[in-house]
């Protein structure tokens, strides 16, 4: 039992490495060649992991539990972990497929509307707000005329990653 109890605890232990120093393995041997895509899919240290600490947990159930010796607790173990290790693994395949969202540019302005925080001066700047992805975004805008506070504006086109050129919509 106490051989059972080690490899769950050594499975955990080793899981919680794998979290802390994700891919210091793949960067020790990076260069190599030979063991590219080693610790990718069925052998990555997280797959191994569970598969080590369901082998020690589910083997000590069975020896705690049953009357049953430790070859039946092996095998118990063995189908527990090999079954943790197929769910780590598909988890970690959904996970990688994962594509996050395109980060919005600047560009994504140009076209929008948005009300002035700060009135614009003619040819001078102030503040307006506008909304990207759903998200206030204060910026620094530009007018080749003077614009109110409160206006809204029209976004002609992305100075710089915190300020545009605007114009006042027209009623």
């Amino acid at each position: 039992m106490t051989l059972f109890l080690g490899l769950g605890i050594a499975g955990i232990v080793l899981l919680a490495l794998t979290l802390v120093f994700d891919g210091v393995l793949e960067g020790l041997f990076g260069g190599t060649g030979f063991l590219d895509g080693l610790f990718d899919g069925l052998l990555s240290l997280p797959v191994i992991a569970g598969f080590v600490s369901m082998l020690g947990f589910g083997g000590a159930l069975v020896l705690g539990t049953t009357g049953l010796g430790a070859g039946a607790a092996t095998a118990v173990g063995i189908g527990a972990g090999a079954g943790a290790g197929w769910l780590t693994w598909r988890f970690s395949r959904s996970l990688m497929r994962d594509e996050p969202s395109a980060t919005p540019r600047g560009t994504d302005l140009v076209g929008s509307s948005g009300s002035v925080v700060t009135p614009i001066p003619a040819e001078g700047y102030g503040e307006v707000l506008v909304y990207l992805a759903g998200q206030p975004v204060k910026l620094a805008a530009k007018s080749p005329e003077p614009v109110a506070r409160g206006a809204e504006i029209w976004v002609e086109e992305s100075l710089s990653p915190t300020s545009v050129a605007v114009r006042p919509v027209q009623r």
